[in-house]
């Protein structure tokens, strides 16, 4: 039997969202063995610090032990695993590595928002904060919309990440409408969001 990949997991979790989706389009995800956690920006959960002492998920370990985090990090080790092409070489390299880039700093700034509105008090919750990465997520899209044209058809790590970003906005910010302004994304985000990887890894409360 081939070796498992044990993945510290949160099904609403978009960075594990995004491991799940490469190993799916590898055709690995068999690989993964799936460890529940109780992942929370303020309450520490042991079991995810032994494999990665910052306590975020995703983290991985291989079986001889070696230990992968974040998603960057264990999504290129799936494509290298699966002799993928997620990751291209050559100039187009660091294309989509700064695709991925956008599609994480996105990510940053709506968990940032999200943390804001649900771990702090109305006492200390800052409004002039959550504007600042709102801003930040409403320029990614813009940049997004002017640049989807050369996305295609093609997937790579770059496309998935930008990808779960969408998603996660429809997820937790279901009332912010970033798609009227942004056909270009809106219709590149619907066909890309029929693909299997992203129908099997939508994210959900349980």
């Amino acid at each position: 039997m081939t070796d498992k990949i044990e993945l510290f997991y949160a099904p609403t979790s978009p960075y594990v969202r995004k491991v799940m989706a490469c190993a799916i389009e590898l055709g690995i995800a068999d690989r993964i063995a799936k460890l529940p956690s109780a992942a929370h920006p303020l309450k520490r959960d042991v079991r995810i610090a032994g494999f990665n002492p910052l306590a975020k998920v995703p983290a991985a370990r291989l079986a001889d032990g070696t230990l992968l985090f974040d998603s960057r990090v264990i999504c290129e080790y799936l494509d290298d695993l699966g002799h993928g092409a997620l990751f291209p070489r050559g100039p187009e390299r660091w294309k989509v590595l700064t695709e991925q880039a956008l599609g994480d700093g996105l990510l940053d700034a709506a968990l940032l928002t999200r943390y804001e509105n649900t771990c702090r008090s109305d006492e200390i919750r800052s409004a002039e904060w959550i504007d600042g990465q709102m801003t930040k997520i409403a320029a990614a899209l813009d940049e997004m919309n002017k640049t989807v044209a050369v996305f295609g058809a093609r997937i790579n790590i770059g496309s998935l990440t930008i990808a779960c970003a969408l998603g996660y906005l429809d997820f937790r910010f279901a009332s912010y409408d970033w798609r009227t302004s942004r056909p270009a994304l809106a219709d590149w985000f619907a066909i890309t969001s029929q693909r299997p990887s992203m129908r099997d890894t939508f994210p959900t409360e349980g």
